[in-house]
């Protein structure tokens, strides 16, 4: 399922469905049951302990005041002091596991959603942007954790004080219960309301901060473009835009909520006036004791507690429908790559790949690749040519399954990817791609990326192939050097390198090489290609290059155009065939030919400095 960044503002969800939120927000309580059982009885108690109150103040004043008994009056005044002692320690119960409870709850969350994100494909981060997944992964979880202590655990508290106040106004006075019933239906329709408004606010307020988020990561992942084309001020006043647009729904929204708690006040202070009234007249005509008057109005002012709370209340229920939703959209949508349940795992892989009328369609129904067949032998180099959108990237991301074929099948010694266990699969391809990514920590964590327990002859030796050993060490922390996010302090050609040292590390069986050398000057390229020779040997490698060096000694060639194969051979026998392949060699590649054959004769390239023979 795609995240949109749309934030049209959609009619709130109906009651059911906003209802299945609420339930699986609430079964994600289960593995907590005794926070959960802590909360409601700390909110059960500190409840129950307030209702005695305004009981004892009617008992103190019609049995001890009215028959001028001092010493009720000194009962009446410790039994307030011990109860609300009491009820002030269950609220900080209340207090205390609820928030504990929402701590739990939202770590237990975050760790449910960074895995599933792990484990969809490449279709689902193709169509998802990340500013719109990071607000996922923290306000929309915000959201939810404080929807537990100021959402639920008040409604909690709020419907047992309306439970209990109406069962004691029942047994007072009925005549004033009546009365005090009038407000409900009032409260009611005020809260649909406020409902029917607030909802889709909340959800374009997370989808407006989603946008944000986005234009932020955007901005900071690209600073260096921002930089060099002058485009602070634009990308700030794109920012501000953003920024103003999250101000101004969150406005709307907090308005819409704050209009809405003066009027149930007014409401409930209508009720109490008119109870006040009629229990007054009741009093004056002895059919009503002053005691329970008195009772009555303290058992309705509580009542005004959750009254004043409620739109509070409505604002944390309604985010965490609008969160929940946005939330368990992502937890929903199933990986499109899957194990089977019967997957092979692959042991003491050969290496022979081979492609059967391969055909591949992205789910917008852009056809990328026609008809492929590829047919590579245990340890040959194929490479892979063509214009820029012929299809070569696309192609290689299928061997790993990144992407399944939508047409034809792939398979590795004979079994097809669709049936091989995921992490078996690619562990025996190494990966050098195009774009290539490094996190933020040491060279050496990064080199060792796919081999946990690497050691650290392992690492250098891996380096030292990849030419990078003798740099890495005129660094002020060698391999511990931090490389910053994205690999920022390097260069284009040192983060290749790496990058190659990584995939080494991992000694795969399948190779392959998406233009690997494509950030490097030819003599590093001439160096890095010297040692991967060796290391091809014995593995089968898939290789796009646009260097000569790599073509000339595949063993097969391939020409992609528009997704087809137009021409397949060795360097000698395309040449003598004319067509595109020979084309392409008087265009780009003749001019490297002759340069390398220049290097080569005058010994300039034979040997890079500082690394002996033996490396």
């Amino acid at each position: 399922m795609a995240l949109t960044p749309s934030v049209a503002v959609t009619p709130i969800p109906s009651w059911r469905v906003s209802w299945r939120i609420y339930r699986r927000i609430f079964k994600l309580l289960r593995p907590h049951v005794g926070l959960t059982l802590a909360t409601l009885a700390c909110t059960t108690l500190a409840t129950g302990l307030a209702l005695i109150v305004p009981w004892l103040l009617g008992w103190v004043i019609d049995t001890g005041i009215q028959s001028g008994r001092f010493d009720y009056l000194i009962y009446a005044a410790l039994g307030v002091l011990i109860i609300s002692s009491l009820r002030g320690l269950f609220a900080y119960g209340q207090g205390y596991y609820s928030q504990a409870l929402s701590v739990v709850v939202a770590y237990d969350l975050r760790n449910t959603v960074y895995d599933h994100l792990q484990r969809l494909s490449f279709d689902f981060h193709d169509d998802s942007e990340t500013g719109q997944l990071m607000s996922r992964m923290t306000v929309d979880i915000e959201s939810v954790r404080q929807f537990i202590p100021l959402g639920f655990v008040r409604v909690v508290s709020s419907l047992l004080t309306f439970g209990a106040v109406l069962v004691i106004l029942a047994q007072l006075s009925i005549a004033l219960t009546l009365v005090s019933l009038v407000a409900l239906p009032i409260i009611a329709v005020l809260a649909l309301q406020v409902a029917r408004h607030l909802g889709p606010m909340w959800r374009a307020v997370q989808a407006e901060t989603g946008n944000l988020s986005t234009v932020m990561q955007e901005s900071l992942s690209g600073r260096r473009v921002v930089m060099s084309f002058a485009r602070e001020a634009y990308e700030t006043q794109k920012y501000q835009t953003k920024n103003r647009r999250l101000r101004d729904v969150q406005m709307d929204a907090m308005r819409t909520s704050a209009w809405n708690q003066p009027l149930m006040i007014f409401v409930l202070n209508a009720v109490i006036v008119v109870t006040l009234g009629i229990g007054g007249i009741q009093v004056i005509q002895h059919q009503l004791s002053l005691g329970t008057l008195v009772a009555v109005m303290q058992y309705v002012l509580l009542l005004g507690t959750p009254v004043r709370a409620f739109g509070f209340m409505m604002n944390w229920l309604l985010r965490a429908v609008a969160s929940g939703q946005r939330l368990f959209e992502v937890l929903d949508t199933p990986p499109s790559i899957q194990d089977k349940p019967n997957a092979v795992v692959l042991e003491q892989v050969v290496g022979r790949v081979r492609f059967e009328d391969v055909g591949f369609t992205y789910k917008n129904g852009r056809a990328v690749l026609h008809d492929l067949n590829i047919d590579a032998a245990p340890g040959q180099i194929i490479a892979i040519l063509g214009a820029t959108g012929s299809g070569k990237s696309t192609l290689l991301s299928l061997l790993p399954r990144f992407y399944d074929t939508t047409a034809g099948r792939i398979l590795i010694d004979g079994h097809d990817v669709r049936d091989i266990q995921l992490a078996s699969l690619r562990h025996n391809i190494g990966l050098v791609l195009q774009d290539v990514f490094l996190f933020n920590a040491t060279i050496r964590e990064n080199i060792a990326l796919g081999v946990a327990d690497a050691t650290e002859e392992q690492i250098i030796a891996a380096a030292k192939v990849a030419r990078m050993h003798d740099f890495i060490l005129s660094l002020p922390d060698g391999y511990d050097t931090w490389v910053g996010e994205r690999g920022v302090t390097l260069s284009g050609g040192q983060k290749q390198r790496v990058a190659i040292a990584r995939t080494l590390l991992l000694n795969p069986r399948i190779l392959v090489l998406d233009d690997s050398t494509s950030s490097v000057d030819m003599e590093t390229e001439y160096l890095i290609h010297a040692a991967l020779d060796a290391v091809m040997q014995g593995r089968t490698s898939f290789v796009v290059a646009s260097r000569l060096r790599t073509i000339k000694h595949a063993d097969q060639i391939l020409m992609l155009d528009h997704g087809r194969i137009v021409e397949r051979g060795t360097h000698q026998q395309l040449l003598a065939a004319g067509g595109a392949y020979a084309r392409l060699y008087d265009l780009q590649l003749r001019e490297q030919e002759e340069w390398e054959a220049t290097l080569e004769s005058a010994g300039d390239i034979a040997m890079p400095v500082g690394i002996s023979e033996e490396e």
